[in-house]
């Protein structure tokens, strides 16, 4: 890297939901280790940028929201805060702005402050190829910098004339790792290690967790009838209450659902939980590539309201819409999307990954994908990609003086 000027480089950060917030903290410190001087960032951010140093202008964790009800009624808010980003960034006139996934909000941003000759970085590429492929004229038109982190992105976006995009790999990739074993995760949890075990994890927004743990809870009182042995743990993603869990399953119990009593409620062990594992119910999203990391066979699973799913849902044009199934390529893992979302046909799915010889086959076939998805790294390389392009507009810049 070229060597630093004593001055600091300022750079705007923009993400919306708590896994970009996740990628944009990972990346601000690789950012800060490869520049090795100064960096001043400002814009967007969760609780985990704000722990890596940026500055708020903005809270994104009060805009997380989905659902065109709540997208209504938050319509305010989110004005308010393009308004507010769009002036920080105007007056102050950061080096680049990095935006970080959430689309319907950056590509927005990213055309008012590219037509005032700001340099756009999108960082986690909006995923054009399953909906609303139209908006790739957007990323033509407003982005100097694409960076994409699955393997078949780039070759999508090249044939559609976006120049500047570069694949830096998974930010999960070589990341996502157990801090213990199944053995010291079933100590913990009062659970018996040679015992199978499923768990169930919901998601990580109100509206889909209230609509997606009963079907779980369902499925899991057939399989407990059926087969007495299984355990199960609902492992909640960082931003949900333990108490949300309990209220489900208390009124679970109250309909008449026999759940078993090795039905345990875990929080921030997600990916212990996964690791212990047998097999996994997931919402679909980003958890399904950490079932995948760690080598975990599951259904992947969504719902959401009514009106949420025949509105938005049409709008879909992927043949799947599981993660994991995208970077495989086929349909490796059962998909219960909205009404195919039952306890019955959960449990069946569930029951049939438990087969050691399907459960076995799945699982060569994930550590098969995690390699698709990198060697790990991905934040080091999306920093040096993205500091080497702000040298190279700087040299550009100075020969047209």
């Amino acid at each position: 890297m070229t060597e630093p000027s004593s001055k600091a480089l300022r750079m705007m950060i923009v993400a919306g939901e708590p896994s970009g917030d996740a990628h944009a903290a990972a990346l601000v410190r690789a950012l800060r280790d490869e520049w090795g001087a100064a960096l001043e960032f400002f814009g967007s951010t969760g609780a985990a940028m704000r722990a890596a140093g940026v500055e708020s202008i903005v809270k994104a964790d009060e805009l997380a929201i989905v659902g065109l009800a709540e997208i209504a009624a938050a319509l305010p808010k989110f004005w308010d805060a393009y308004r507010r980003l769009r002036r920080a960034a105007l007056e102050r006139k950061p080096r680049a702005v990095i935006l970080v996934d959430w689309p319907d909000f950056n590509l927005r941003l990213a055309h008012t402050l590219h037509r005032r000759g700001l340099k756009i970085i999108y960082y986690i590429s909006p995923q054009l190829w399953a909906w609303r492929s139209h908006r790739v004229r957007n990323i033509r038109r407003d982005v100097d910098l694409l960076l994409t982190i699955l393997p078949f992105e780039k070759g999508w976006y090249d044939e559609r004339g976006v120049r500047h995009v570069e694949f830096v790999g998974h930010p999960l990739a070589g990341e996502v790792s157990a801090e213990y074993g199944r053995e010291e995760f079933c100590r913990r949890n009062g659970l018996d290690a040679s015992r199978p075990i499923v768990a169930l994890l919901p998601g990580s927004r109100h509206k889909e967790f209230q609509k997606i743990l009963p079907p779980m809870l369902d499925a899991a009182s057939i399989i407990h009838h059926k087969r007495p042995r299984v355990q199960f743990v609902t492992a909640l993603a960082p931003n949900r209450d333990s108490a949300e869990a309990e209220e489900l399953i208390d009124a679970a119990k109250r309909s008449g659902a026999a759940l078993p009593d090795e039905l345990r409620v875990v929080h921030h062990a997600t990916r212990e939980a996964l690791a212990a594992a047998d097999a996994a119910a997931i919402t679909s999203g980003t958890a399904t590539l950490e079932a995948a990391l760690t080598n975990c066979p599951h259904v992947i699973v969504y719902k959401t309201s009514s009106l949420n799913w025949h509105t938005l849902g049409r709008l879909i044009d992927t043949e799947h819409y599981g993660l994991t199934n995208l970077i495989a390529g086929e349909r490796l893992l059962t998909e219960l999307m909205q009404e195919d979302l039952n306890g019955e046909r959960l449990a069946n799915e569930l029951l049939d990954l438990l087969d050691e010889e399907r459960n076995s086959k799945i699982r060569s076939r994930l550590r098969e994908i995690a390699l698709l998805l990198g060697e790990g790294g991905a934040s080091k390389r999306a920093a040096r990609t993205i500091l080497q392009a702000i040298e190279g507009w700087k040299t550009d810049l100075k020969g047209k003086r």
